[in-house]
Formats: C-alpha cells, structure tokens, sequence
C-alpha cells in the first residue's frame, strides 16, 4: 500500500501472517531420583546456627564473617588463621577484636576472604568480626569505636592514567 502526504509517498508493508513455531513435544513429568548410593548425603556441620553476621572491606578484599557458640577459634577460608596469614603484622590486625572484647572468646569465628593481598584480608576480617560481634550484642558498640573496629578505611589503589608511566609517576622528561 502506498500513501502519499504533501507530495512524499511512503509505502506501507502490511504484515504477512505469522507462521506457527515448532515447538518441541513436551516429556512426561520426570519421576523423583532415588537416593544414588554412590554419593553419600552432606551432614549438616556440628557447630550451632550462626548467631552474629558481618561482612567487612578493604582495598579489594571482602570478608564474610560468621559468630558461632565456641571457644574462640578463628577460622579463614577453612584452615587457621595463625596458618592462613603470613606476617604478624596480620594475625595481629585479624584477632583484635578478640583481643579487645574478653566476650569474643565464646564464639567460634568463621571467615570466607577473596580478593585483595594478606594485608586487605586481615583488615576485612577485623571489620567483619567487629561488625558481627555488634549484631549480636549493640552494648560493645562504644568499646569498639574507641578501639577504632568499625572505623572503614576506605583508601583504594588510584588507577593509572594515560601517558604516565603509574598513577602519578611520569615517564623522564628528555629536553633533547
């Protein structure tokens, strides 16, 4: 079909019938699977339910913190964290929440750590323990600002810009 306004024609398409998809035969409902005896059912883990939940940043790094009932261990993404962390400098910066507050000695700490180095994983996990321990008990919120826990350092690495050799570094200037 063709129109025409003030001297412009246009021609309109006019649509084809739609043509009908193959859709393919639906199956019969599947049937439950039996329990395989090749695979044995995942227990349920031995420590209680989770009574406190923090999550703590650093640089690149982010911490999942968990407080269970126990006896103070603290344990990063499945092993130790006198094993996990390297340096002293590190083990320091992660347990001292547990150092500060004596009430930290009665819960079991579960921590899973990506990104970042050693050094932004500590200072996550401290932030993450800080901020869990606070959900469980609001009244250790004083004591831990004094002690600067829930303090976020928020520094980041500043990118590297164009035509330098780093993020402030030039490349030596040549006069000739």
């Amino acid at each position: 079909m063709i129109i025409n306004f003030h001297g412009l024609t246009k021609e309109l398409l006019i649509p084809m019938e739609k043509t009908t998809r193959k859709t393919k035969p639906t199956a019969a409902p599947k049937a439950p699977k039996a329990a395989s005896a090749g695979k044995p059912k995942r227990e349920p883990k031995a420590s209680s339910a989770p009574l406190g939940h923090g999550v703590g940043r650093r640089k690149s790094a982010v911490a999942r913190v968990w407080l269970r009932r126990g006896s103070g261990a603290i344990v990063i993404n499945g092993s130790d964290f006198q094993e996990y962390f390297d340096t002293e400098v590190a083990r320091l910066a992660a347990s001292a929440p547990s150092r500060i507050l004596p009430v930290c000695s009665n819960y079991d700490v579960e921590a899973n750590v990506v990104g970042g180095g050693l050094s932004g994983q500590a200072d996550a996990v401290k932030l993450g323990i800080a901020r869990a321990l606070l959900a469980i008990d609001e009244t250790v919120r004083p004591l831990l600002r004094q002690h600067g826990l829930l303090t976020v350092d928020s520094r980041l690495k500043e990118r590297k810009k164009y035509g330098q050799k780093g993020a402030r570094r030039k490349f030596q200037f040549v006069k000739r």
